[in-house]
């Protein structure tokens, strides 16, 4: 499912109009976005969390020229569904 798909359903479902909700699916984005790029997590109750996982530093090898780097330690964002989600799409 593509983000016009998610816009068609809610638009149907709620009877608003295709631009309105493009607007406030695009807005909900940047807010997620916004707020894991402050290192703060989102919680939606009965959806899921959007969270930011930290990774440690560690070694890899670059194979063609066949060396050592060290990828330093960053962030990066996860989402863990709720219990009730997993139920659901297991079903």
């Amino acid at each position: 499912m593509t983000k016009a798909d998610i816009v068609n359903e809610i638009a149907k479902s709620t009877g608003i109009d295709k631009a309105s909700v493009l607007v406030t699916v695009e807005s909900f984005m940047d807010a997620v976005k916004d707020s894991l790029a402050k290192n703060e997590n989102v919680y939606l109750r009965g959806f899921g969390s959007f969270i930011v996982k930290k990774r440690a530093q560690k070694t890899a090898r670059n194979i063609s020229k066949n060396t050592t780097i060290i990828i330093p330690e960053h962030n990066i964002p996860a989402f863990k569904p709720a219990k009730t989600f997993v139920a659901q799409v297991k079903k």
